[in-house]
């Protein structure tokens, strides 16, 4: 059963076409990589299915909603069940990684987020609530993040700063989970250990699409791949199926 049905999505930056007819189906407990060439449109999809971009066409259904979300704004679209991280960080630095991590469950909570940071009345018992759901998030991650909780953001590594943004997604208790090059700035023991972490997600329930250049990561970790090229879906499949497609080559390396 798909989780998530886009048709037809199109997106036009002036006289360029980022996305042209993307079509995707993606069946529930998937974990889906996007593959291609930079600029081949892959964090514009990303950009889109989050609202952060306004398609010029298509459309875009997620299970258990009836109307088509491509029109929604990104806070109603994470109320929904899809949440990200981008490819480039974006962590408060000068909240602690706890609060950052609190910040994202924003969605789930009535009282508002900052009245549960700032410990008013009405967020004393959503406040005390969404800190042991900050905490589970974080604890996928062993001690790399527990043990920094309330040390300030900007302390964290390159690489727990990526921990972070998952954790901090992974709050608002997606369906759907969407990775932009979630191993970026990784050595590949790093890279290795993400993959176990995000197949414990998956495992939990949360369907995956993934963005990443490095294709052992990709092979180790995704069920199907989809390559992109000029914002088009020239082949999808299993990893061997697309890595070794005419059309794959050519678009990362060239006519002869």
């Amino acid at each position: 059963m798909s989780v998530l049905s886009v048709r037809s999505l199109t997106k036009h930056f002036g006289g360029l076409s980022a996305l042209d007819g993307f079509d995707l189906e993606v069946e529930r407990g998937e974990i889906v990589g996007i593959i291609g060439p930079n600029g081949s449109g892959k964090t514009t999809f990303f950009n889109v299915l989050t609202g952060v971009y306004q398609a010029n066409g298509g459309h875009i259904y997620l299970e258990g909603v009836p109307d088509d979300i491509l029109r929604r704004k990104t806070h109603e679209i994470i109320s929904l069940g899809i949440s990200r991280t981008f490819q480039n960080q974006r962590p408060f630095n000068n909240l602690s990684v706890l609060e950052n991590v609190i910040v994202g469950g924003h969605c789930r909570t009535r009282a508002g987020i900052f009245s549960a940071l700032l410990r008013l009345p009405a967020g004393r018992r959503e406040r005390d609530w969404i800190r042991g759901q900050a905490l589970e998030a974080m604890s996928l991650f062993g001690d790399r993040l527990t043990g920094m909780k309330d040390m300030p953001a900007w302390t964290l590594s390159y690489a727990n700063r990526r921990r972070l943004e998952i954790a901090r997604a992974l709050i608002s208790r997606p369906k759907v989970l969407l990775l932009d090059e979630p191993t970026a700035g990784m050595n590949p023991a790093e890279s290795m250990q993400m993959v176990k972490n995000i197949l414990e997600i998956n495992k939990a329930g949360v369907t995956v699409l993934v963005i990443e250049h490095d294709m052992n990561f990709i092979k180790k970790l995704c069920h199907r791949v989809v390559a992109l090229d000029y914002g088009q879906k020239i082949v999808e499949g299993s990893f061997s199926e697309v890595r070794n497609h005419p059309r794959v080559i050519e678009a990362y390396l060239g006519k002869e």
